[in-house]
C-alpha cells in the first residue's frame, strides 16, 4: 500500500507556516483542521496552511509537498493510531474508538491520492467555495530522460568552495539540449 510522507526540498516551510512539519512525517490532507473555524477569516501563515498545506501527523505541522511512498500494514496501523490520538488530544474527538474511525477515513483519503508512482510529489490547493472546503491536488513527477540541474542543500550558510565541489555551466547545459 502507498501513503504520503512530508518532504522538504528547502527550508521555506519554516517561513510559510506557523509550524512546519518535519521531513518524512506521515501526512494527510488536513482539511479537517479548518472545519470548526472560518477559513475566509484566516490571514498570514494560517491562511497559507489552509491554501496549500498538508498536515504532518506527528507534529501537526504543515508541509507544502508530500511524497508518495510504500507503507507496510504495520506502518498503516501505526499512522492510524497516531492520527486518532491527535484527534482526541487536539481536535475534540470524544474517544479513541471514534477517533480511529475518523483517522481511518482520513488515511484512506490520503492513500487514494497515491495512484501515481512511488516518489511522485503532490501539492494541494485548497479554497472555500460557497461555504465548502474544496481541494485540488497536483502531481509532480520527474520527466523521463531529464537529469537534475541542481539540488537543494539545507543549512544556514552557503558551503565554502574547497575547490573540489561540482560546478554547473548553464550555457553548456543549454547547448546540450539543442538539436
Amino acid at each position: 500500500m502507498k501513503l504520503l510522507r512530508t518532504i522538504r526540498l528547502d527550508a521555506s516551510d519554516d517561513f510559510v507556516f506557523e509550524r512546519a512539519a518535519a521531513h518524512g512525517e506521515w501526512a494527510v490532507s488536513g482539511a479537517f483542521a479548518f472545519w470548526d473555524g472560518d477559513p475566509a477569516a484566516l490571514t498570514g501563515k494560517a491562511r497559507a496552511a489552509f491554501r496549500s498545506g498538508f498536515l504532518g501527523v506527528a507534529s501537526l505541522g504543515w508541509s507544502t509537498l508530500v511524497e508518495i511512498v510504500e507503507a507496510s500494514a504495520d506502518e498503516h496501523a501505526a499512522v492510524v493510531d497516531a492520527l486518532a490520538a491527535q484527534l482526541v488530544a487536539g481536535f475534540g474527538a470524544p474517544d479513541l474508538d471514534q477517533a480511529r474511525v475518523a483517522a481511518r477515513e482520513e488515511i484512506g483519503f490520503a492513500s487514494a491520492l497515491c495512484e501515481h508512482p512511488v516518489g511522485s510529489l503532490i501539492a494541494v490547493h485548497r479554497r472555500l467555495d460557497q461555504g465548502e472546503i474544496r481541494e485540488a491536488f497536483r502531481t509532480l513527477r520527474p520527466r523521463p530522460g531529464l537529469r537534475p540541474v541542481f539540488g537543494f542543500v539545507a543549512g544556514d550558510d552557503p558551503p565554502a568552495d574547497d575547490g573540489g565541489g561540482e560546478t554547473v555551466d548553464l550555457v553548456d547545459l543549454a547547448r546540450e539540449r539543442r538539436p
